[in-house]
């Protein structure tokens, strides 16, 4: 039976939380709300995807927490010529040197880790992303008709340039749908640049301690379970997530701009991270503020926009600031 969740048992897991964040801050200048998502998705037991333009410091960021959790942490730099095997394992044919029998032995993959941080995903052919598929869903792998189970905890993070970029290929929706949380992240604005050259430039280099273990950080992740959502909070979420599918919506800017909306995992995603944020924000229940906060990055890489939305130069966040204007949040 499980512990009941007390401010008294919050306070010591917060603790936790803020030497984790003290620790990242020695690394990161800045980019507190891309920090903060990161944190909830792991809180949360969901995977992240963070989106920017090269030198943003994505692959620096995750290497910091991987840094600051005493974790195992594998880095995979994808590429063009990767092939899944690189990343799932293969089957290596070793010979007993006192029998003289050969067998075949599964020799495992990068996948098999704590931490996996997917850089660059969207720079290798779809065929070597789907190699994630069942990692990123099942915690497992299949080989030769075998299931191999994962490390606990287990996340992949990913990062990719934007789009448009040349020599990139678009993740597939199943795979998105995948992910927790899209982070974008953003050009730092000029005093957090400033530090940047300053603590970069010089002789000193930063250095993260790791103050997490594993152990604690799956205790996190119960604590998230048992914070409340209210019946006034689940029931905006649910119609916030209906309202995203044209064939039923009925905000003009969905119909016009939407060509397929979030299914129900995103309203699986959109709950439990309002819960793991509500928990970095020292609350037992999760509030509106935290659904304003959380439903773009849960929901912006779920929505398949139409040619209407293209021309028009609308992105998903657009549609989900009209949702977030056009259906008001329940009363008594």
């Amino acid at each position: 039976m499980s512990t009941p969740l007390t401010e008294q048992s919050l306070q010591s897991q917060l603790d936790r939380l803020q030497a984790l964040r003290e620790a990242i801050a020695t690394a990161i200048v800045g980019q507190h709300a891309v920090v903060e998502q990161l944190l909830t998705a792991l809180l949360a037991g969901g995977h992240c995807l963070l989106e920017g333009v090269p030198g943003l410091g994505k692959t620096l960021l995750v290497r910091s927490l991987g840094q600051a959790l005493h974790l195992d942490f594998h880095r995979i730099q994808f590429t063009p010529d990767l092939m899944p095997s690189d990343i799932l394992g293969t089957e290596i044919l070793e010979e007993d040197h006192g029998t003289g029998r050969r067998h075949f032995k599964f020799q495992r993959g990068p996948v098999f880790t704590n931490l996996l941080l997917a850089d660059e995903l969207n720079r290798t052919p779809p065929k070597t992303q789907a190699a994630l598929l069942e990692a990123m869903q099942e915690r497992t792998v299949s080989y030769a008709g075998v299931t191999h189970e994962l490390p606990q905890p287990f996340f992949v993070l990913a990062t990719q340039n934007p789009l448009e970029q040349a020599g990139t290929y678009p993740l597939p929706e199943a795979q998105l749908d995948r992910f927790l949380l899209h982070v974008r992240v953003d050009y730092p604005d000029e005093q957090e640049e400033r530090a940047i050259l300053l603590q970069t430039t010089g002789q000193a280099t930063a250095s993260v301690k790791a103050v997490m273990i594993g152990e604690e950080l799956i205790a996190l992740q119960r604590l998230v379970r048992d914070v409340s959502v209210g019946d006034d909070v689940l029931t905006w979420i649910t119609r916030l997530v209906r309202a995203t599918r044209p064939q039923t919506s009925t905000l003009t800017p969905v119909r016009e701009w939407v060509r397929w909306g979030a299914g129900p995992r995103a309203g699986q995603s959109l709950v439990l991270a309002c819960k793991a944020r509500a928990l970095l924000h020292g609350r037992l229940a999760a509030t509106r503020e935290d659904v304003r906060a959380l439903a773009a990055p849960v929901m912006r890489h779920r929505l398949l926009l139409s040619f209407v939305a293209e021309a028009e130069r609308r992105s998903a966040d657009d549609v989900v600031a009209a949702v977030l204007d056009g259906v008001e949040f329940p009363r008594g």
